[in-house]
């Protein structure tokens, strides 16, 4: 890792890109997202050798190549894993992991809700394309039903997976949406990640032009994407459209559509998720918008400052200690 430029505040997209040839399908939502992070990452006021990639296995897991920090390419499902042991074993690291929905959702699902549940300072990038793409095209778990893939070709009949939901589920403390197609946005929601204590999942829809394109055009498409989602904002009405003419309500256990000055205010706050689930799930449907932004952000005890804590007190009160000491403490025998 190249180290130049690395005082605070000095930091820009070019510290951040290295020597190697990108190598994505051409129009790929991989490339806008790079560049997104590229672009984030010199803005945080983070030491840049403080900052670490770690991937798992697909087409976005190539990300630490392209990445000019630490960075730790590793196996299929078990990115979470490796990330969550560099964050508790050096605390002061600013981790980042990147998954794919494969990677993330399926054969890596255990790892993924058990580091939701402990609440370790990370931060989750899932690029979500609905399929497998490094395998040349299956169904993945959040695949839509009746999709035609190569492992599916009568059509997929599996219920997919709403990775927000699945998050929700399982009390993550951060929760977010973005898409490859709105470059501010994800600026937003990364630098919002990062700012947030404690583990932070971010769901991007991103394009698959090779083996599920337009996917999402039904939403982030230019020219209807105003009156197909929905920005969450803390503290701030559901309003959408071109015009902001148009909201969102609850009304009892449902949603609805509204005017602008009927709409609800959102509350990323709420503990229960309660709502959050209800929208994130509402939304399936044609006729509410898709929601964006910040789901949920809530405070809960961080994992490794927990850890970190209660070592120093074991050590206060215990000594040090050695390792020689602890092999040989308690019941042991000799073998002649």
């Amino acid at each position: 890792m190249s180290t130049t430029n690395t005082e605070e505040g000095s930091l820009t997209k070019k510290d951040f890109v290295t020597e190697n040839d990108v190598r994505w399908c051409p129009g790929c939502g991989d490339y806008a997202i790079l560049n997104a992070v590229q672009r984030t990452l010199p803005e945080l006021g983070v030491p840049k050798e403080k900052f670490v990639v770690v991937s798992g296995i697909g087409c976005s897991s190539r990300f630490p190549y392209y990445m000019n920090t630490y960075g730790f390419h590793t196996i299929h499902g078990r990115a979470a894993a490796i990330a969550s042991g560099v964050k508790v074993a050096n605390p002061d690291l600013n981790v980042w992991q990147i998954s794919g929905d494969g990677d993330a959702m399926a054969i890596g699902g255990n790892h993924f809700i058990h580091t939701i549940r402990r609440n370790i300072d990370l931060n989750l990038i899932i690029f979500n394309n609905e399929i497998y793409g490094l395998t040349k095209g299956q169904y993945s778990p959040t695949t839509s039903p009746g999709k035609v893939t190569g492992s599916s070709p009568y059509g997929s009949l599996d219920q997919p997976f709403n990775p927000i939901a699945v998050a929700l589920g399982a009390n993550a403390s951060f929760v977010a949406r973005t898409a490859d197609t709105q470059p501010k946005h994800m600026k937003e929601i990364f630098a919002a990640a990062h700012a947030h204590k404690g583990f932070a999942f971010v769901e991007i829809l991103q394009n698959c032009v090779i083996f599920n394109d337009k996917v999402f055009d039904h939403i982030v498409e230019r020219s209807i994407r105003d009156d197909r989602q929905v920005d969450l904002r803390d503290g701030q009405p559901m309003v959408y459209g071109k015009e902001l003419d148009k909201g969102v309500r609850f009304s009892g256990n449902s949603l609805e559509v509204c005017k602008a000055s009927e709409a609800s205010s959102w509350n990323a706050s709420e503990a229960t998720s309660a709502d959050a689930m209800r929208i994130c799930q509402g939304s399936e449907l044609e006729d509410i918008p898709v929601p964006m932004g910040i789901f949920k952000a809530i405070e809960r005890p961080v994992l490794e400052e927990d850890i970190h804590k209660q070592v120093a007190a074991a050590t206060e009160n215990l000594g040090e200690g050695t390792l020689e000491s602890l092999l040989d403490s308690g019941e042991t025998w000799n073998i002649d």
